[in-house]
């Protein structure tokens, strides 16, 4: 079941945290709840992501992307993800989170995690994410305009160009077994 009782918890705790920049980074403290581990006594990789999701959230609303996506009737998808996996998260293990927007495009805002226990950096994620409404995506300059219109979006990093570009080449619909 979906952590809904964490994620209102992150909401509460941040609730009179400062509001957010693009490029400045949301830090959250979580742990790995022994429902969280897997056959191996780990943390489950979709899991992780739910985890991402209790960090990412609270930042849209620290960036005050929530309430224009509530004003306008807007959604929020994640359209792509890249997920390392570095160091084993063990049972109550504490986790810091760091959170940030990295860049946009003219449709996606990409965004980047990472999971830090005792120091060492456990694992990493990049998203590409959309604002959607009922004609499909939210063009990033009208996201700008209710947003910030005046701030400069920064340039996107070479490795998430590279990572932008591998995935224009992948195939879509994937390859179908004609068995």
């Amino acid at each position: 079941m979906y952590p809904f009782v964490r994620l209102a918890w992150q909401f509460f705790i941040h609730r009179k945290t400062g509001s957010l920049a693009i490029g400045q980074t949301h830090y959250s403290t979580h742990y790995c709840l022994p429902w969280d581990l897997d056959l191996w006594r780990e943390l489950n990789n979709g899991r992780t992501l739910s985890i991402y999701d209790m960090g990412r959230l609270p930042m849209a609303r620290r960036s005050g992307l929530l309430a224009i996506l509530k004003r306008k009737g807007w959604g929020l998808t994640i359209a792509g993800s890249s997920v390392r996996y570095r160091k084993r998260i063990r049972v109550f293990d504490k986790i810091e989170m760091r959170s940030r927007a990295l860049c946009a495009d003219a449709r996606f805002m990409y965004l980047e995690q990472s999971m830090w226990v005792k120091g060492t950096c456990a694992g990493h994620a990049l998203y590409r994410t959309a604002v959607t409404n009922a004609d499909g995506i939210v063009p990033i300059e009208n996201l700008r305009a209710e947003l910030n219109p005046n701030t400069p979006l920064p340039p996107i990093p070479e490795w998430v160009a590279a990572w932008i570009t591998a995935e224009d080449l992948r195939p879509w619909p994937p390859m179908q077994d004609t068995h």
